[in-house]
């Protein structure tokens, strides 16, 4: 079978509950972050996923996404990767959605990208780079990184311009699954955060 890619967003920070942009500024885990970290490792070490055995972990070096990763038990696996940093958000780093749109009220990042950060172009570049590696990969990959990155890996994943990812949400420590279905690039599941539900 063609390899998959599995996506695991961080938990929550101060910062995504408030909805600041949070590029490179490296924001650590609320108590809630890290408990829906361990809830995530819990299901993904259940059936039908036992654990992962013999799936390549990588993770974004931000410590919101490398704490996710070792709390969600796969920490010791997982090679540190720049690549899936989040989005540089340039100057528009730690303001709030509405906040840029008071200045640019038909801003949308996924077009227009940020003043003195990553174009479209450049995570488009970024994620294709994911995208690649995971293909070329012999067995089934598993990543820790961030909502923007992730929504822009669903996107190339799909061969659909980076614009698609302003479609597809993803919650924080949710469970997402890029495979394949007639041969063709698929959604298997996105933004599942089942194991959040008590």
């Amino acid at each position: 079978m063609a390899p998959r890619i599995l996506l695991a967003r961080h938990g929550q920070t101060q910062w995504s509950v408030r909805g600041n942009h949070t590029g490179r500024t490296d924001i650590p885990l609320l108590d809630s972050g890290r408990e829906g970290a361990k809830l995530l490792g819990e299901r993904l070490h259940r059936a039908p996923w036992a654990g992962l055995p013999g799936v390549e972990v990588r993770t974004s070096p931000l410590v919101r996404a490398a704490e996710t990763c070792g709390l969600a038990g796969f920490g010791e696996r997982a090679e540190r990767w720049d690549a899936l940093m989040e989005w540089d958000y340039g100057a528009y780093e730690g303001l709030t959605p509405a906040e840029i749109k008071a200045d640019r009220p038909d801003w949308l990042i996924w077009r227009d990208g940020v003043p003195g950060g990553e174009s479209v172009a450049d995570v488009t570049a970024r994620a294709d780079e994911i995208v690649a590696w995971a293909r070329s990969s012999d067995r089934d990959v598993l990543v820790f990184a961030h909502g923007h990155i992730l929504r822009a890996l669903g996107a190339r994943w799909l061969g659909e311009d980076l614009s698609f990812g302003a479609r597809i949400r993803l919650e924080p420590t949710s469970l997402s699954v890029l495979g394949w279905a007639y041969g063709l690039p698929a959604v298997e599941r996105w933004n599942d955060t089942g194991h959040l539900d008590r």
